[in-house]
């Protein structure tokens, strides 16, 4: 019960602080919008569906990165230590990877909603399996970069060590995300994408798990 008192009490605080500033979130919609209207100059002509697809998470993976790595970069030493005398660290990483992952899951739909107006969506497609491979997409950043960026934060050159770390991660699941995105734009049965869904769910949960026994440590330090 204390543990979900502190949860619900540091999303709180992370939803107030985005508020207040907003320039988090604005620079990532600023980054969608323009990068969609560069592909949109760029192309004259409505791309085939494998180059729509590329570029729609080509723009998802740099947005999440640009919006989940301030999660624990940007905070200062003395914040650190203030939340460190409050709260528990398993209360902070999962608030943390939930906040994320609200904050990518809206991000993610804005941007999905302004794409297909830009480029329409591919005819013959599932709109709807595309819609859960994106909202997947979001959990899967939001989690894998908050643990990378709770690595990196405690490193001199947090931004390059978030790099460094994310690269290996993140290529095998944005393959898979990507062959679950082409089978919903193909128009497939949905069956044949459970495989790839319950792959990137395991993935979700392993990260998850991982963060949960890691973090405590790091926090420690």
């Amino acid at each position: 019960m204390q543990l979900a008192k502190q949860v619900k009490q540091l999303i709180r605080k992370e939803m107030l602080l985005e508020w207040r500033s907003k320039y988090a979130l604005n620079g990532v919609l600023l980054y969608v919008v323009s990068t969609v209207f560069v592909c949109f100059l760029s192309f004259l002509n409505r791309p085939e569906k494998l180059t729509w697809n590329a570029l729609f998470w080509i723009i998802m993976l740099f947005a999440s990165i640009n919006a989940v790595a301030k999660s624990f970069l940007q905070e200062s030493k003395g914040r650190h230590l203030y939340i460190y005398t409050l709260v528990s660290p398993t209360a902070l990483i999962i608030a943390k990877t939930i906040y994320n992952s609200l904050l990518m899951i809206g991000l993610t739909l804005i941007a999905l909603l302004f794409y297909c107006m830009v480029f329409d969506f591919p005819a013959g497609g599932d709109l709807l399996m595309y819609i859960v491979a994106t909202i997947l997409g979001s959990l899967t950043f939001a989690t894998i970069f908050t643990m990378v960026s709770a690595i990196a934060s405690k490193a001199g050159n947090g931004g390059m060590l978030m790099a460094i770390l994310s690269f290996p991660i993140i290529i095998p699941v944005l393959i898979l995300l990507i062959k679950l995105a082409k089978n919903a734009i193909d128009g497939l049965d949905r069956s044949v994408s459970l495989d790839d869904i319950g792959m990137v769910v395991i993935v979700n949960i392993m990260v998850m798990a991982v963060s949960l026994l890691l973090f405590p440590y790091l926090w420690r330090d």
